[in-house]
């Protein structure tokens, strides 16, 4: 089996993580595509010892690590864009802490190999994701609804919801009760599965919110495959089912992160 592919299976959630940790579609698969023309350019480099998918982060990691050591961080941001809002955030938390953050709980990496990946030792890692947590939550709180159709998932999504201090506007199990709920009291974020209990999308749901204000969306569902086509906009923040409960929450704390708009909870 060539490279590319053992690679090709791990390059959806490659692009996730990029995604989660810049923000920005555009921007993640930037830096997804320089990793791979690394890979391509020098493909004798790639650490062949290593699992491919492990491989393949640590190529990235080089990548995000070498330009960011180079970048200015003040730079290429307009006041009030997303990349402006998400730099003056980060100015209070340490990347490392934010990679280590996503690298455990979205990507699910054990404490080990996120050691590797950004050279530094599993007790620090350890150390690294709580401070990152800790301080995500204390910058973000805000309201948000529930778009799924399977009870018992709604419910535990409630509760993650209500653990992380937001509260939780209402459950809608259809389309059009989502564009309902949302249009009566507008949340600061949408959780959304894809199927719904009449056969109506999520994604659908989502489109009619957008066109009437803007909200970061989370998708969680068991067709990943389904969203990132590659051939049409892909949704920033993509969880899998059946998911962790920190998972959902590390997606949560990144998708407000990266807001613009966070409504205060109860406001």
């Amino acid at each position: 089996m060539s490279l590319g592919q053992q690679l090709a299976p791990h390059l959806p959630f490659l692009r996730r993580y990029a995604r989660a940790l810049t923000g920005s579609q555009v921007e993640g698969d930037r830096y997804v595509r320089a990793a791979l023309e690394a890979i391509v350019a020098a493909p004798e480099e790639f650490p062949r010892d290593l699992e491919p998918r492990l491989g393949l982060y640590r190529t990235f990691q080089a990548i995000w690590q070498t330009v960011h050591l180079e970048e200015d961080p003040r730079s290429g941001a307009s006041a009030g864009t997303h990349e402006e809002i998400a730099r003056r955030r980060l100015a209070q938390i340490a990347p490392l802490s934010r990679q280590a953050l996503l690298l455990t709980a979205m990507e699910g990496f054990s404490v080990d190999d996120t050691a590797f990946l950004i050279a530094k030792s599993p007790d620090r890692v350890s150390e690294l994701v709580n401070e990152a947590i800790a301080e995500i939550e204390r910058q973000t709180r805000t309201r948000v609804l529930v778009i799924e159709d399977e009870p018992l998932i709604a419910m535990d999504l409630e509760s993650i919801v209500r653990d992380m201090g937001h509260d939780v506007t209402g459950v809608a199990v259809t389309r059009d009760e989502a564009v309902a709920l949302a249009m009566e009291d507008r949340p600061g974020l949408v959780l959304a599965d894809i199927q719904l209990a009449d056969d109506s999308s999520g994604i659908d749901a989502v489109k009619d919110i957008l066109a009437e204000f803007s909200v970061p969306v989370i998708f969680i569902t068991a067709f990943p495959e389904r969203l990132l086509t590659g051939e049409r906009p892909e949704p920033t923040f993509l969880i899998t089912k059946p998911f962790q409960r920190a998972t959902v929450k590390t997606t949560i704390a990144q998708a407000l992160f990266f807001d613009q708009a966070t409504v205060p909870a109860g406001a």
